[in-house]
Order: structure tokens, then sequence, then C-alpha cells
């Protein structure tokens, strides 16, 4: 069915890669033989979150094989770790009641997480085999914006009274059904009498108050509270600036109904990252189970785009034609002006795309990175221009030559320092991803002006 990977040196470790490996190894062979209990047994004392990368080194006819093999195998733990493209190729191949069961054992924002990428049809499906209460949760929670906090959260939090004392408290977390507090959670809530979050309790301030003692006192201010309809994205930025383990999640009212803990953030930030620099690079993420068709299709549109402002820059330069048919030298040394200036032009915009992402640039310091990096432009261009223009000299023996390629790197430098901060920012402005479309710009703006500057300034001087 496929190639088996090679035994590691080390086969007798049970944790880290060779695990990885050697399971990997065995529920090839598991398949090969379509036997249950071998594909059961090459994952079944993995952690799922191992498991799921075993899974997903798969190819997506091996993953649908594996789902009718064993479907008992993907646990709602293993499918809530998969990439959302192998999760889908699962859930194909499972029912509806499977899937119900597996969802079930987990808590709310996992199952969630679940549903939302479920086609219509088997969505309507799997929520007829939930209990009543989760299913009006998931149709609640499905209403909001597929990006937004909502969306996120869990519903299963600890949330009490100010006057509960520190032991009343603790009975209270202890004796409450397993279905109504989180799996693990690191502080509680405290509420006023219209269930509206007014502090925090930390599990290890709660015990080490004394038994007597009321939340009131025991507890921390709340710094901040999250909105069920704010973007994640926003969320994100609040907890990484206020370093929040967890943060309560309140409606239109201001009363509590769920919270959003630091490991949905840590995905919501690496997603996030992860998007925005692909996306620098016209591309989306291909799974190892896509197909050439799929990595074409996602690729295609963007290198469409690059044709057309290549076209563009050729036009430039064929209006220099016969400056070129006279002087060969222009030819060999163009590349490398407007190559110089697409670098640099890259690498401001990169880190100005990253400081939009953090929102390190606000409209108080927007002129300053703008002036920031012209100027950063400007002596980039006057340090290399110097060097290219000296190579210029001795390859060529022109000082003209070297003259103008000395200008012609100053100019370009400068507007591409210019162009590399001012696209992301006017893009930003007018509503668009500035990480989706700012390349294409820059390059377009770099390669007309660095091909014009330098074969115009030579057509007035040398020809």
């Amino acid at each position: 069915m496929s190639d088996i990977p090679p035994t590691s040196n080390k086969t007798d470790k049970r944790n880290g890669i060779e695990v990885d490996v050697r399971a990997l190894r065995d529920l090839y062979r598991a398949l090969d033989a379509h036997s249950e209990s071998a594909a059961m047994a090459a994952i079944a004392e993995l952690h799922p979150a191992d498991a799921a990368d075993v899974i997903e080194q798969l190819s997506s006819a091996q993953i649908r094989a594996l789902a009718r093999l064993i479907p008992v195998v993907f646990s709602g733990e293993i499918l809530s770790e998969l990439p959302d493209d192998v999760c889908e190729t699962v859930v194909e191949e499972l029912n509806a009641r499977q899937i119900a069961d597996a969802i079930g054992k987990l808590e709310s924002d996992d199952a969630l997480h679940l549903v939302e990428e479920l086609d219509e049809g088997l969505r309507a499906e799997v929520l007829d085999e939930v209990t009543p209460k989760d299913r009006a949760a998931f149709e609640n929670s499905l209403l909001f914006e597929e990006d937004s906090v909502g969306r996120l959260m869990q519903r299963e939090l600890v949330a009490l009274p100010l006057f509960y004392s520190a032991a009343q408290t603790i009975d209270s977390i202890r004796n409450a059904a397993a279905d109504d507090i989180p799996e693990s959670f690191y502080e509680l809530y405290v509420v006023d009498p219209g269930f509206h979050p007014v502090g925090r309790v930390g599990l290890v301030a709660l015990l080490r108050a004394q038994r007597n003692a009321n939340l009131e006192e025991v507890m921390i201010p709340l710094q901040v509270t999250v909105s069920q309809n704010m973007d994640k994205e926003d969320a994100a930025y609040l907890f990484e600036k206020y370093d929040l383990p967890s943060a309560p999640v309140v409606d239109e009212a201001g009363r509590l109904v769920g919270m959003i803990t630091v490991d949905d953030m840590v995905k919501v930030m690496h997603d996030e990252h992860t998007e925005d620099l692909l996306a620098l690079a016209g591309v989306s993420e291909a799974g190892l189970g896509d197909t050439v068709w799929d990595v074409v299709q996602s690729r295609s549109p963007w290198l469409l785009v690059n044709l057309v402002t290549a076209i563009m820059a050729s036009f430039v330069i064929s209006l220099f034609d016969q400056t070129m048919e006279r002087v060969i030298a222009l030819a060999i040394l163009m590349p490398i002006v407007a190559s110089m200036g697409g670098n640099g032009a890259t690498q401001g915009l990169t880190v100005v795309v990253r400081a939009l992402a953090v929102r390190k640039i606000t409209s108080a310091n927007a002129r300053r990175v703008i002036r920031r990096e012209m100027l950063a432009g400007f002596v980039h261009g006057l340090i290399f221009a110097i060097i290219v223009g000296l190579i210029t000299w001795v390859w060529f023996g022109s000082l003209t030559l070297a003259w103008v390629i000395f200008f012609a790197m100053i100019v370009n430098h400068f507007v591409a320092g210019l162009a590399g901060v001012l696209v992301p920012l006017g893009l930003k402005r007018l509503g668009a991803d500035p990480a989706v479309a700012s390349t294409v710009f820059v390059t377009t703006v770099t390669d007309v002006v660095g091909f014009f500057i330098f074969l115009g300034l030579a057509a007035l001087v040398l020809v």
C-alpha cells in the first residue's frame, strides 16, 4: 500500500519520534494485511496527539481504509488533534452515531470545533444523536460568526457568588457533576447576583485561603472580560498582552456565558501566524494527504497574478530595447537592481505585516515607522550602490555605467523601503488583509521602478 519507514536504531524508546516511526511502520503493515487488531495495537498506547501525528502521515486512501477498518480508534481526543482536512476525510467514513459518541466525551469547545467542520447534512444527523442539552448548546454556538469568541468558548466553568467561603467553594467543586465543570481549569470566577463576573480566584489562592474566608476577600478584580462577539484574534491579543491563563466570556448584557483558556489562544496564535506566513508567499497550507491537483488549484491564482506583474515589468524593459541593444552590459546588470530592491522591500514588508498582526503599529507611531523604513532603505541603497558601482567599474571599465547603477540602486532601495511599509498600511486601511496581497504589489513596484530608473538613466547618459 505504501513504503514502510525504515526501522529506527532506537526502537526501544517509547516516546518521541522513535515511537511515531515505529507506530507508523506497524500501521502500514496492519493496513496492508487488513488486520483490525494489529492496526489497533499500533496506536493504542500513544497519546492522542501522537496518534494524530501518525495518522496524518497516511495518504487519504489509507486514512479512509483505517476509518473503515477500526472506526472506534477515532475517539474525540484523536479527532480533535487531527488537522481539519484529515478530520474531514475521517468523518466521511463514520456514521452519525459514531461521531456523536466521539464528541460526547469532549469539552464543549472541542466538540463544537468538530461539529462545525461537518457538512450540513451530516451535522443535522449528528445533532439528532446528541442529548437535547448538547444540541441546544451547539445550535446556539453555531449562530456566532466563524472567527468569533462565541464559537471558541467552552461553556463548562466554575462560577460562584461573592459570599461563598473557601470551604463552601471547594465542597461545591468536589460535589459538582462531571459535565458541569471543565476537565482542567486554572481559576474560578466570582459573580454578582446578576451573574456578572466581578473577580477571579486562582486555584492556588483558593487552597491557601482560610476556610471561612469569603471569595470577595480572596478574589482579584477582573482586568479583562471578553465579549462572545469579539474576534478570536483580538482575544488572543488580550491574552498575550495581559498574560492571562483564562478569561470570562460575557454576553451583550455582561452576564457570564463561558470562558476561553490559554491553550485555545495558543492554537489561535499559531493558526494566525501560519496563515500570515503562507499568505506572504501567496500559498495555502498543503496537507500531507493533498493531491497534486489540490496543490495546483491553491497556488495557480497567485502565480497568474505574478505573471501579470511580470508582464508589466517586461513592458517597461521593452521601452528601452534600443538602449539595451547598444549597451549589452545593461542586460547583465539589470537583474541586480530589481532583485536587491525586491529583497529589501520584502524584509521591510515582513516586519510591518508582523507588527500589524500583533497590533504594534498604531496611528500614533505609523509616521515614525514610515520614516524609519524610508531612511533604512536609503542607507541600504547607499551601501550597496557603492559596492555594485565599484564592481561595475572594474568589470566593464565604464565609470559612467558605474554612476548609472549607483544612482539606480539608491533610488530603488529608497522606493523599496517606502513600498514595504506603505503598501501593507494602505491595504490595512482599506480593510484588506496585508499579508495576502502586499507581496504582489511590493514586488511590482520594485521591479517596475528598478527597471525604469536604471534603463531610463542609461538611455539619458549612455546613448
